[in-house]
């Protein structure tokens, strides 16, 4: 079976020397249960495998391997992103990071989700009790709680 993402940043981190707690918060668990993810997950036979396979490649080539996981070279390594701008402005900051083929995807995923509210806002300015004042207008005309005013006539 393939390596999750969070598989993957766990035995990079074990791989560079961190505890099986350590190694699970890098690799995104929470503080609070990091070591009994770090735990399982260093009794997994994918992680097993992995380090393995992780070790014996940095014993070859040193540690150029260390750059590289167990199903293949990551997007960019997320060391070299000297072409992002220097700004003040945060939203050009995250464009730029999620258009960066350079930077991992999950970075560039968190940066494009970041940015998401600037350009896509919420479906409705207005907030719950306009909107069922405005509701209750289309339905039953003017009146506040949606009742028309109806003129009755005598009929002989």
């Amino acid at each position: 079976m393939a390596l999750t993402n969070k598989k993957r940043r766990f035995v990079e981190s074990k791989a560079g020397g961190a505890s099986n707690r350590e190694a699970a918060e890098a690799a995104g668990y929470a503080a609070a249960s990091a070591s009994a993810a770090g735990s399982r997950l260093a009794k997994d036979p994918d992680v097993v495998a992995a380090l393995k396979k992780l070790k014996a490649g940095q014993n070859v080539k040193g540690s150029a391997a260390a750059a590289e996981t167990v199903d293949g070279p990551i997007e960019g390594d997320g060391e070299d992103l000297a072409e992002l701008p220097n700004t003040d402005d945060p939203l050009v900051w995250l464009l730029a990071l999620m258009n960066e083929p350079k930077a991992k995807i999950f970075d560039r995923r968190n940066a494009a989700q970041s940015a998401l509210p600037y350009f896509h806002g919420k479906k409705s300015g207005m907030g719950k009790k306009e909107q069922k004042l405005e509701d209750a207008a289309k339905v039953g005309g003017s009146s506040r709680f949606g009742l028309r005013e109806r003129h009755l006539k005598a009929v002989k």
